[in-house]
This record gives C-alpha cells, sequence and structure tokens, in this order.
C-alpha cells in the first residue's frame, strides 16, 4: 500500500451546487468519506436506512440530523455522533453561510 498524504479542507470549490463526497479509505469492513455541504439538506420525502453503522463528525460549519422519533441534533465544530445501523435519520439542515465539512465512518 501506498503513502497517501491529503488535506481535507483542500479542493472545495466556492460553488457547490450539490454536495460533494469523496471516498478517502475502504475496506470490507469500513468506508472513510468526506462531505462538504452548503445549505444542503436531505429529500424532504424518506429517509436514510443504512445498513452499517455510522460515526460522523463535523470538522468546520453547523448541520442538524433528524431521527425517525421526531428527535433532532444539531451538530457545530468538533462535534461527533454516533447513528447505528437501520436508525433512521435525515440531515434537515447545514449552515448557507460557510461549507460543512463531515469526516464519515461507515463500519460492519
Amino acid at each position: 500500500m501506498a503513502i497517501e498524504k491529503g488535506n481535507l479542507f483542500a479542493s472545495i470549490p466556492e460553488e457547490l451546487s450539490e454536495e460533494l463526497f469523496n471516498e478517502l479509505v475502504w475496506s470490507k469492513n469500513v468506508r472513510i468519506e468526506r462531505i462538504v455541504s452548503k445549505g444542503h439538506s436531505s429529500p424532504a420525502s424518506g429517509w436514510y436506512d443504512q445498513v452499517e453503522n455510522e460515526w460522523v463528525a463535523v470538522l468546520k460549519g453547523e448541520a442538524k440530523i433528524a431521527f425517525e422519533n421526531d428527535e433532532v441534533v444539531h451538530l457545530i465544530a468538533g462535534d461527533h455522533l454516533t447513528i447505528p445501523a437501520h436508525k433512521r435519520h435525515k440531515v434537515t439542515w447545514t449552515s448557507s453561510y460557510t461549507e460543512t465539512v463531515w469526516l464519515a465512518v461507515h463500519y460492519k
């Protein structure tokens, strides 16, 4: 395996018409990605219902994640959250003033 160096805040376009997803590391049991949002949210209808656990951290910006039981979690830079597999959720809001940079770890 080659040594690779990167920066989680590099290569962010000034205009983000859609969320940006970059897969950073992956294997059979884990996938790590950077997500960049700016005023983006999940579609109004439907929920994410993932087969894997997900750990997310907000590195910059802020966001709100809603769960099917009406619980809403507000995340700011430095906050992290574990979402168990099949815990139905959606992103209801991200800051439109600055990019929200997420680090997401999906694991079995």
